[in-house]
């Protein structure tokens, strides 16, 4: 039989599992992109990707931040290969999300590696 103790631990992890709490009244952001590059190396995917990291994280209205190479290992019918590094990004609000579009630093990034993008494409989705 669980102890209480382990009840509330595994209670307490399935909130943190659960929807995210709403930190403003209108709807979150999802902003995802993926990029297929010219040169898609290992150097060339870690470069754009540590550039991430370094240029966009830190953006105010940022709730949740990731990027990485696409998972080659995983080849379900499902899953799309044509991409090689995805950006993952949650502001906290639309009008966070705007101001990213046109920060200094997002459109720094972008003039920094678009030489090396062969496609861009960009999700966004509402979270109510």
């Amino acid at each position: 039989m669980a102890s209480a103790a382990a009840v509330l631990v595994l209670a307490a992890g399935c909130e943190m599992l659960g929807t995210p709490k709403k930190l403003t009244s209108g709807p979150q952001v999802a902003h995802i992109v993926f990029f297929t590059l010219k040169d898609n190396s290992l150097y060339a995917k870690q470069q754009l990707i540590r550039d991430a990291y370094a240029s966009l994280r830190n953006h105010e209205g940022i709730l949740y931040f990731s990027a990485g190479e696409r998972a080659e290992s995983m080849q379900r019918t499902i899953n799309d290969g044509s991409f090689d590094v995805g950006i993952h990004i949650v502001f906290d609000s639309i009008a966070s999300y705007d101001a990213f579009q046109t920060s200094k630093k997002h459109l720094e990034f972008i003039g920094r590696n678009e030489h090396n993008w062969a496609q861009v494409r960009v999700f966004d989705t509402l979270i109510q």
